[in-house]
């Protein structure tokens, strides 16, 4: 027989839809119109004994297959049986007209199952064609013994060979790849009974070069002890070359049949062992998020206070050291935070996204432990954050400030109360009551140089005293100490303006009595007093410590300075004329022999006094000179400084913003598939990060700006903290790009959504996302469904269902709709998933039917594991026909589901 012989059977008038694979009508039969006769010897015993085991149902059988059906009563009394349906009304008459009427009503109803016949009528079973018979009966089996059986979504004739493959699998020397040759040796039959009932046979004990023994034992057990017939004869399956496909799939269909049971109860297991896993999954899930959560928001709530923490130190060195652990908790603690956060979005993402796929309801967080909570503690954390940088860089600009300002007072008040030192005794001394008349003169002049001398140094007190209300306003921490220091000097500069007034009336009183007073040495003391106040003046502003931030500040004070130098050769001027009048009062005491006792009455200023000030003074010039020029240099490296940071800033500022911008287009532009989508998003993740070093160098070149206490940059309008924020949303955004692209992955192939289909979602998707958001409005959203075909009219049954709808994307009532909840949407519009009923159904097909299960029986039909956790989890059964030890699956079932608790 060739391979073309197969097919070329009666039945090839008969066609179903689902199996024109196997069905095909050939050529050189229609030629031939023959059967082999082997063959039609095993579809005569094959198909006699098929229709027995059915029709004894109905007690009767027949014994000669194309005779015992030519009435058409005993082929209507076959239908009904094995479909359980009731046919019309058979005709009981003898004649040929009642025979035909009924075989018509049989193939009537053959024909409402699905079943096409070609070329056949009711006459050739009339006549008792034995092809047309053969192929009626073989129809009549694929239709109601074979068509039903499904593995895998695999059916019938392929569902029923991957059914012996997986049952013969795991035994020797048994091969099934169809249904012929396959069977010869008998070792197939007894493996499928060996592998449902291994007591009813020894497989250890057969072999396969005994085939008689094989085939009479397997047909044997099987008639014997499950009922099925014996519809095959061993003599003929080893003496034909090719024994009859049909007749060996008839046959085996019997035993897939007979085990119908036990392969229910394993698809069973496995649909609750595929729900359980899921479920423990996600509870998993769950606990790894919500100790996620806690550990984040723990720690914010730790840091968020020290952030917060206003008290400011005493010294500089203090504070600095603050700032250098803000930088440590923003260099090395808040990063693998920012990492967490991130990380517990993804992972809430991915929950969700997994929950919906397995129609689950969507995850809430414990009260507190929301994404959006911790978003809000985020958001709080960084406003405190950002509010104590700023406090600690006024807080150094304000010590700094308060150091100088204390120095400087210290300075002024050290001067002034150097110049007081006797002052009042000097004041309260009556050496006026004993003076001769020459004295008296002269100390009444000296008296006026001494007002003029205290007029000089009201300026001085006023500085001080606006220097110590100044410390004051900034809240100088040693301001006790200054202002009572303050007061004291202002006391005292009072007692000097008081007692200075007795003393010039007390003068006045005697200064009739005083004719003679030295000319030259008053002229002396005035000249030299104001001028010894500008040398300590000079002294004290070359001395006087500076502080500037920008190149044109010292240039200012340098110009300040070059002024001053250019006013020494008329101040030297002066020198010499003081000192001249010196030389001439000098010059007329030892031209006259006047007894002076050698001091000036009127002063206690003296050339040596004045020369020593102003070599001082020529000293301190150049000294200043150095330290202008010193302070130039740092500035300029200041400015260097701001140049470096500058120019890096303005690079990397665009390019995080470029990077966003393009981050943004990629994830509503389609190129490839969601795994190219994937691939190049990862490789641009990758590209991002090895940016990093350069992040890292700006980093260091923003400490060395801090370190320089450089405040301003007037060449770039970034900041670090712009730099660091716009750095982390790039992170933040490429990975929840990832994220998305990962979900659709997901969802599409949880979904069994095509690559074609997810193409057409994101084009209808972007073609109506006019302003390239991301989202879709309301509006939006209702035109892309229309265009993908739903029926949303503008009537009230079109907006009701259009409601319904928003009701599913749009819970929140946000009024936009995103991709994901578009694809998710999509998604259960056009897949399938395990429910509630369907899982409980599952349960039941476990219990034996029952209402109720028991613990062995959950041990016996999952997994150790899966077993324990629905046994924890199940309410005690409490309906009437309850027993000790019954579980409530069903309640259980509708609690995986979120319908009731779990």
């Amino acid at each position: 027989l060739t391979d073309s012989n197969i097919s070329q059977s009666p039945q090839s008038h008969f066609e179903w839809a689902g199996e024109n694979d196997y069905m095909q009508q050939e050529d050189d039969w229609d030629r031939d119109m023959l059967l082999d006769p082997a063959w039609e010897k095993q579809q005569r015993k094959t198909f006699t004994a098929w229709c027995n085991s059915h029709l004894r149902k109905a007690g009767t059988q027949i014994e000669n297959i194309e005779e015992d059906f030519r009435d058409g009563l005993k082929l209507m009394l076959l239908l009904e049986v094995i479909s359980g349906e009731r046919l019309a009304k058979p005709e009981r008459g003898k004649m040929r007209v009642h025979k035909i009427s009924n075989v018509n009503k049989a193939l009537d109803f053959i024909a409402s199952k699905g079943v096409k016949l070609v070329s056949i009528g009711a006459e050739e079973i009339v006549d008792g064609n034995a092809k047309m018979t053969l192929g009626m009966i073989w129809t009549i089996i694929l239709r109601f013994a074979i068509q039903d059986i499904s593995v895998e979504e695999t059916s019938a004739k392929e569902g029923l060979l991957l059914w012996c493959q997986r049952k013969t699998a795991p035994y020797k020397n048994v091969n099934i790849q169809n249904f012929h040759i396959s069977w010869k040796d008998g070792l197939g039959f007894c493996a499928l009974i060996h592998r449902h009932r291994p007591e009813l046979i020894d497989y250890g004990k057969l072999r396969k070069d005994d085939p008689m023994t094989n085939l009479n034992t397997a047909f044997d057990v099987a008639e014997k002890y499950l009922d099925i017939p014996k519809m095959l004869d061993a003599e003929d399956i080893v003496g034909t070359a090719r024994p009859d496909e049909k007749a060996i799939m008839t046959y085996v269909s019997s035993f897939y049949h007979a085990f119908s049971g036990a392969q229910k109860a394993e698809t069973a297991a496995n649909r609750i062992c595929k729900v359980l896993a899921v479920n423990q999954e996600n509870e998993q899930l769950m606990e790894d998020y919500e100790k996620l959560a806690s550990d984040l928001l723990e720690w914010i709530r730790r840091t968020i206070p020290w952030l917060e923490n206003r008290v400011p130190e005493n010294t500089m060195q203090a504070m600095q050291q603050k700032l250098e652990d803000f930088r440590d908790y923003r260099r090395l603690h808040k990063p693998p935070k920012v990492q967490e956060k991130c990380q517990l979005e993804i992972n809430f993402n991915t929950l969700q996204t997994k929950l919906r796929l397995s129609n689950r309801p969507a995850f809430m967080p414990s009260e507190g432990k929301m994404v959006s909570d911790i978003s809000s503690a985020w958001g709080s954390l960084e406003g405190a954050e950002k509010g104590y940088e700023e406090w600690l860089l006024n807080e150094i600009r304000r010590l700094e400030r308060l150091d100088h300002l204390a120095e400087k007072f210290r300075q002024k008040a050290a001067i002034h109360e150097a110049w007081t030192d006797g002052k009042e005794e000097m004041l309260q001394h009556k050496d006026y009551e004993t003076a001769s008349l020459s004295d008296i003169k002269a100390l009444l002049k000296k008296h006026e140089a001494f007002e003029s001398d205290l007029a000089a140094h009201q300026d001085r007190v006023e500085q001080i005293a606006a220097i110590a209300q100044e410390l004051n306003e900034l809240e100088y921490y040693d301001s006790p100490s200054v202002n009572a220091r303050c007061q004291q000097i202002c006391d005292q500069w009072d007692s000097l303006g008081v007692l200075t007034q007795k003393r010039s009336e007390a003068l006045q009183r005697t200064e009739k009595l005083l004719e003679t007073i030295d000319q030259l040495y008053l002229e002396f003391a005035k000249r030299a007093a104001p001028f010894n106040n500008w040398m300590e003046g000079a002294m004290e502003d070359l001395q006087d410590t500076f502080i500037v931030h920008t190149i044109e500040e010292i240039q200012g004070l340098s110009t300040a300075h070059e002024q001053f130098k250019a006013t020494l050769p008329e101040a030297d001027k002066e020198r010499q004329a003081i000192l001249g009048i010196h030389n001439e009062i000098a010059k007329i005491v030892q031209t006259y022999h006047v007894n002076m006792a050698g001091t000036n009455p009127y002063t206690t200023i003296n050339p040596q006094e004045i020369n020593a000030k102003w070599d001082k003074v020529r000293q301190l010039v150049p000294q200043r000179d150095q330290a202008l020029i010193e302070e130039h240099a740092r500035q300029q490296n200041n400015e260097r400084l701001r140049r470096q940071f500058a120019n890096q800033a303005n690079v990397i500022g665009p390019w995080i913003q470029t990077k966003m911008e393009e981050i943004g287009r990629i994830s509503i532009e389609m190129h490839g598939t969601l795994e190219d989508q994937l691939t190049h998003l990862r490789q641009y993740e990758k590209n991002i990060v090895n940016y990093k070093p350069k992040i890292d160098q700006l980093e260091g070149d923003h400490q060395l700006i801090q370190e320089a206490l450089i405040f301003d940059n007037k060449h770039t309008n970034y900041t670090m903290e712009h730099i660091r924020v716009g750095w982390e949303q790039l992170l933040t955004t490429i990975a929840r790009t990832i994220n998305e692209i990962e979900n659709q992955i997901l969802t599409r192939d949880a979904k069994g959504i095509s690559q074609d289909q997810m193409n057409e979602f994101r084009a209808s998707f972007n073609h109506f996302d006019r302003d390239h958001s991301g989202t879709l409005g309301a509006e939006e959203f209702k035109a892309c469904l229309i265009s993908l075909g739903f029926d949303i009219g503008n009537d009230a049954q079109g907006e009701a269902e259009f409601a319904r709808i928003m009701s599913i994307v749009d819970p929140n009532r946000l009024g936009v709709i995103t991709f994901q909840a578009f694809i998710d949407f999509m998604s259960r519009e056009t897949a399938d998933t395990d429910t509630a009923d369907q899982v409980m159904t599952s349960f039941k097909v476990l219990a034996g039917d029952k209402n109720y299960i028991l613990a062995d029986e959950l041990r016996r039909e999952l997994p150790p594991d899966q077993a324990e956790y629905c046994i924890a989890r199940m309410m005690p059964y409490t309906g009437p026909d309850a027993i000790p030890g019954a579980l409530d699956y069903m309640s259980f079932s509708t609690a995986l589901y979120g319908e009731s608790d779990l």
